[in-house]
């Protein structure tokens, strides 16, 4: 197992390269020129020329890269253009509402479809699996920023039960805390339960049919036994699989959910670069998401061998 994780972790380095390269292509081959974005319509060319030398453009390709990539090698992502401030410091101080809000909505979503995909799977084919596949997909169907709005509208305009919007942070207590983001959280749990629930299903409904299955019922091993312990345990691989993936939905939910709710976190940073075209930060919150991404689907990889230690590469 260890030569597996050893690779696997080897195997993170060419990606996180090419992500860096990608990233890189964004800024310098996008169409216009990012100095005049910047300086806005009417600056002056000694402006637009300042501007170009502080980005490094008036260099040759080549040496920018370079440069660049030597920065982000000794984890260096740049400037604000705005702000003035290093890109690192502004995303390590919206790290801590938007790991809250991830972390937060995958517990939900995890505790909720595994269960009602292993409870479907067991009542294959009845109402009630058609109800509650039916309701999975209604809640990957219907967007996030509507589901936002409406549990909004509900919980805060109408019943006052809990905050429209804010973050509380953990130093202000747990509870505090959570009552900031239930909401956002389980609006963006909507997507992510449907798309775990169907997974689970699926896979759980496969390892009923097999033989060992049917041998653990003959030997008169309790139903929840069965289900949770032989079934599911069988079917880990592929929802760890979807679980991992579900990561990019939670990245780009993110963006969306903290805009509607006003949680200061690493997706309103990327929203506010976006519209100062601050490209220095929207090239360090990819590489910070890309890296998520990567690191999420590495635990999970290692994952797979605790589940089935057949796995190897």
């Amino acid at each position: 197992m260890g030569t597996y994780i050893v690779k696997r972790i080897l195997a993170t380095i060419p990606v996180m390269a090419l992500v860096a390269v990608v990233v890189f292509a964004l800024l310098y081959f996008a169409p216009g020129d990012p100095a005049e974005v910047i300086a806005g319509d009417h600056a002056s060319p000694e402006t637009i020329a300042a501007i170009r030398q502080s980005l490094g453009l008036d260099q040759p390709l080549p040496i920018r890269f370079a440069a660049w990539a030597g920065q982000l090698l000794q984890g260096d992502l740049g400037v604000s253009v705005f702000s003035n401030i290093p890109v690192v410091t502004l995303i390590l101080q919206r790290l801590e509402p938007t790991m809250s809000l991830m972390v937060l909505t995958t517990l939900i979503a995890v505790v909720v479809a595994v269960p009602m995909g292993v409870f479907a799977a067991s009542r294959s084919g009845t109402w009630l699996d058609r109800a509650l596949m039916g309701g999975a997909v209604l809640g990957f169907s219907v967007p996030v920023f509507a589901t936002s709005y409406l549990l909004a509208w509900i919980f805060s305009m109408k019943l006052q039960w809990l905050p429209v919007q804010g973050y509380a942070p953990l130093a202000n207590g747990v509870g505090t805390w959570f009552v900031h983001l239930i909401l956002p959280s389980l609006a963006l749990a909507s997507v992510y339960i449907a798309l775990i629930a169907r997974i689970t299903r699926t896979a759980v409904l496969e390892v009923l049919h097999q033989d060992y299955i049917r041998t653990a019922k003959a030997k008169g091993q309790g139903h929840r036994t069965i289900l949770f312990v032989h079934a599911l345990k069988n079917a880990a691989v592929p929802i760890l699989t979807v679980i991992g993936l579900g990561v990019a939905l939670l990245i780009g939910g993110a963006v969306v959910t903290e805009s509607v709710f006003a949680i200061p976190g690493i997706g309103m940073l990327t929203v506010d670069a976006i519209l100062q075209r601050d490209y220095p930060v929207i090239q360090g919150v990819v590489l910070f998401f890309s890296f998520m991404y990567v690191l999420v689907n590495l635990l999970v990889d290692i994952a797979y061998t605790f589940f089935d230690p057949r796995i190897e590469y």
